[in-house]
């Protein structure tokens, strides 16, 4: 889940919400969406690579 900050950075989230905290776990800061879209192909390889 990619969402728009003020600053016009790119902020990934989880998909799912952490249990602990309620909240959805920040998974990296970008300056441009397509790195953030980049870096969600990668956590989601690592999640089924590892």
């Amino acid at each position: 889940m990619i969402r728009k900050l003020k600053s016009g950075q790119f902020r990934l989230y989880s998909r799912k919400v952490d249990p602990k905290s309620g909240k959805r776990r920040n998974l990296g800061t970008f300056d441009t969406r397509a790195a953030a879209e980049k870096h969600e192909r990668e956590v989601q390889f690592f999640k089924r690579h590892r």
